[in-house]
Order: C-alpha cells, then structure tokens, then sequence
C-alpha cells in the first residue's frame, strides 16, 4: 500500500429536521389541540485513531464526506428520526487541522482517541412546544439548523521515540535493519528510503523503543530540495535524535563533517524546536577504514565539528557498536541520561 502522509478533505454534518405545524384531529376529541413533533438531529462527523491505519491513502481520493440530514417531524407528536453520525478512521498520530482559520483541531495520539470535526444541527421545535393557556392552537415551528462544515488538512506524524536523520546513503536503513525487525530496502544509490519506516528496538524482555527511519536529507531541504524535508514532521514527536553520519564516505571530495553541519542548518530551517530536541552524533561505516586508522578518523570528525554531545562509532553492516548505542539510546529514553 502506498504511504500517504497528507491528505485534504471536506467535512459536512447533517442539517437538523423542520419541526411541523398539526393539530390532533380524531373523532369525539373537539379541539384536539396541536400535536406537532420536533424535528431529528443531523449527523456529525467524528475522526477516531485506529492503530490498526498506517497511512491516510484512504483519504487521498475520498475527500469530501458528508452526514444525513435529520428528518423532519410528524404530528401525534413524534418526533423525526436523528441521522447516524460518520465516523473517520485515522492512523494514530493524526493532527487535524482547519484550513480556513490554521487551528489545530484536534491531535489524535492515542488508540480511540476521538475528536468532533463537524456538529450536525439540532432539529426544529414542532408546534406542541408553542402551546400556552393564551395560544390554545400555535401554527408556529422552527427550522432545523444547519449542520457545521469544514476543510480539513490532515498531516500524519508517525509515533516514535527515537528518530534517524542523515544525507543519503548514510546507513539509517541498514542500521534500523541491525537493531531492529524493520526490512526498509537497502541499495548503493541515493533515496533509497522513499517513505518512513518504524522498527521496535527491543532491550531484554520488557524493555524496548520505537525507531523512525525517514528518507535522507539534502542541503536545501528546507526549500523544498530532495524527498527528506517531506517527513521531517515524523521527527517531531521523538525524544532523540540519532544523527547517522557516514565516517568513510567513497566519493571523491566528500567531507563528513560538512554533511553534517549541513542536515543540522536544514533542521534548524524547518523547525527551531526539532533543532533544540537532544541530538547523539553517530558515526558510521568504521568497517571501510583499517583499522587503526578508525579512532583517529573519528576524532578528526568530531573535532572539526566541536561536538560536545555523546557520540558513538558503528557499523551498521556488521553490528559492531549498534548494541551499546541501542542500550544508550533505552537509558536516556528511560532516565534522561547518558551517563
């Protein structure tokens, strides 16, 4: 199924019934009096989070939803029948939001959580509402009100305690794939990762950690360059992170330390608060130096990027070092620390 992490829609309640003017007509009952019902309520449409979505594709296409209206009443005093109310499924993780006035509507964060995105009106007062002992027969009733309709935007930002950022290539896939049972695909050329991915680290036997792979980062993601700045919304809701550095890069002039003070500029463009979140410098690929090269080449990258974070050497291709940093990773998510 195709990942869709965007969709715009329309959502329209359901107008409440008229109520009715009547007036009770039998045999051996003179001047029966009214006896007009009220009308029923519209449907309103909610937006309820189901674990069990992963994407807003439905919504893609389905853009404009819309509720019964309610029916009107009928005399004997009986009122018209309510409209069922519409429900939407959504991912969990969902942030609605009004197009018109930019307010967030509702952010559906947890399983069943449910938010109103349209009231349907109430119906109309038939005319036994408007009897008095001065007003003996009341030709009087009111209209249904309308219901409530709204443009939408939904924006999906995938639940995750951990988040991978990094150029190209620079090993995230194949690093959730060691710490993780996530198969995000793997290949030798850029964008390989063309949506997010999420895997569950698992540390022991009731310890674990969501992880959230999304595509590389260019310079001038910010503006649009490359497929990363799409997803960086899916960062958002982490508490950490993981900035996957390739340590041995094979092209001809590439520079470690410069791709990585490039995707932090990008992230401080598209969102101050993403920037500020706590952030480990991981750097990767050790295995394509010799080694006793591999702790000076590191030190040189952290040196020229004056890193005061933690810091950490792997290699996603063998495993080597993606244990500790996965250990690290469950005890700050669990404490607040490194140490």
């Amino acid at each position: 199924m195709k990942f869709v992490d965007e969709a715009r829609i329309e959502v329209h309640a359901g107008n409440g019934g008229n109520g009715v003017v009547s007036f009770r007509r039998e045999k051996y009952v003179p001047r029966g009096g009214p006896d007009g019902g009220d009308g029923g309520s519209g449907g309103s449409v909610f937006a309820v989070a189901d674990r069990n979505i992963n994407t807003l594709v439905e919504y893609r296409f389905a853009r404009i939803h819309r509720a019964r209206d309610g029916e009107k009443g009928r005399g004997r005093q009986c009122s018209g029948k309510s409209a069922d109310d519409v429900v939407l499924r959504v991912p969990v993780g969902t942030v609605i939001k009004d197009l018109d006035s930019g307010e967030t509507v509702a952010d559906l964060a947890e399983h069943d959580q449910t938010a109103l995105l349209a009231r349907g009106g109430k119906g109309g007062l038939g005319n036994v509402n408007f009897k008095s002992s001065t007003n003996r027969a009341p030709r009087k009733a009111t209209p249904g009100e309308p219901g409530e309709h709204r443009s939408l935007s939904l924006e999906l930002k995938v639940l995750a305690d951990v988040g991978l950022l990094g150029m190209p290539n620079a090993g995230k896939s194949t690093f959730i794939r060691a710490v993780s049972a996530a198969r995000p695909k793997v290949a030798d050329y850029p964008f390989t990762t063309l949506h997010p991915h999420l895997g569950v680290v698992r540390i022991g036997v009731d310890r674990s950690f969501v992880i959230a792979d999304i595509p590389g980062l260019i310079e001038g993601a910010a503006e649009g360059a490359g497929l990363g700045h799409q997803f960086l919304r899916h960062l958002a809701r982490t508490r950490l992170l993981l900035h996957i550095v390739d340590a041995a890069p094979l092209e001809a002039g590439a520079d470690p330390a410069r791709d990585a003070r490039s995707i932090a500029a990008e992230l401080k463009k598209f969102d101050a608060a993403l920037h500020r979140k706590p952030r480990w410098l991981v750097l990767n690929k050790l295995d394509m130096l010799p080694a006793e090269e591999r702790k000076a080449a590191a030190a040189d990258i952290v040196r020229r990027l004056r890193w005061r974070g933690p810091s950490f050497c792997i290699s996603a291709l063998t495993g080597e070092g993606c244990r500790e940093l996965g250990f690290a990773a469950m005890k700050f998510l669990e404490s607040g620390t490194t140490a």
